[in-house]
């Protein structure tokens, strides 16, 4: 059983801790419990009751409505808010909702509807990035597990590979891109989301995968003789500093450019020179992509 803080629900839910003190006060919508020391908590009914009420007021149902509503009744209007196209935030917090039952058609109806009606890359980058910074979130304070976690994931990595597969390649004349994640790096969606955005653009790519040593590397870049080298570093160990790893990468990949992005790109301060190039979003990347 996870155990919120007003703040945790503030935090998930998007609610301000005053609007929510207001909404039990006031109205009585929510009614949290409390410690011996009348310190209010929430449980995950709580939780789930404060994003079906966020859904409805962002909605434009006035919460002195809302609070005349049943429970059943709240559930079952926010149910019907969820299938049809709203705000990001809506869509978002409907998402979580999703996530936290574990309802797999409910949040592949949302996140279908959404890429026919914007397309997969907006989708890609409005609603399921955004959704796993959300979930990063909700991580750290209980309220997702390990279960929630690889469901997401499983999803997502789902619909980038059907994503991918639907897009050609038709010139034989494009610039072609080699990706990877170095060893012990496992942020296997962000390479293969990259390989969307790279192919959808029209260039050709080999993608080398996970945990890829300089040594696949140097034996890819000999045979295919890539125009671009593009890898992410977030979190795992490479065995030698950043600076030093790039170093050794320049070395191994011939006359290639260099891309890079990643949370340890960040955190070791690396720039772009004249040997690599600092991509540090997606956003980025499609920019940089753009000009080629």
């Amino acid at each position: 059983m996870v155990v919120y803080s007003i703040n945790d629900i503030e935090k998930i839910s998007g609610v301000k801790a005053h609007t929510l003190r207001i909404w039990e006060k006031r109205y009585g919508v929510i009614q949290p419990k409390r410690t011996d020391t009348n310190i209010r908590y929430f449980l995950d009914d709580d939780l789930k009751h404060v994003l079906n009420i966020a859904l409805l007021n962002k909605n434009g149902i006035k919460i002195s409505k809302i609070a005349k509503m049943t429970m059943d009744e709240i559930k079952r209007k926010a149910a019907e808010i969820s299938s049809v196209d709203a705000e990001h935030e809506n869509q978002l917090d409907s998402l979580t909702l999703s996530l936290l039952e574990l309802n797999e058609f409910k949040f592949d109806r949302i996140i279908s509807s959404h890429i026919e009606q914007r397309g997969f890359e907006t989708t890609m980058m409005d609603i399921v990035y955004p959704l796993m910074d959300k979930l990063g979130l909700m991580w750290v304070t209980g309220s997702i597990n390990g279960a929630h976690e690889r469901f997401v994931r499983a999803y997502i990595r789902q619909k980038i590979i059907a994503a991918i597969d639907k897009t050609d390649v038709n010139s034989n004349e494009q610039l072609k891109f080699l990706i990877f994640l170095p060893e012990n790096e496992d942020h296997e969606l962000s390479i293969l989301f990259s390989q969307y955005l790279i192919k959808r653009r029209g260039f050709k790519i080999i993608n080398l995968g996970l945990h890829t040593s300089l040594t696949h590397v140097k034996d890819a870049c000999e045979i295919a003789k890539p125009d671009y080298i593009y890898t992410i570093l977030n979190d795992g160990e490479v065995g030698v500093s950043i600076e030093e790893y790039f170093k050794l990468l320049i070395e191994v990949t011939g006359a290639a450019k260099v891309l890079t992005s990643g949370i340890q790109v960040a955190r070791h301060n690396i720039k772009s020179n004249d040997d690599i190039t600092v991509l540090m979003s997606f956003t980025e990347l499609t920019d940089y992509l753009e000009k080629l």
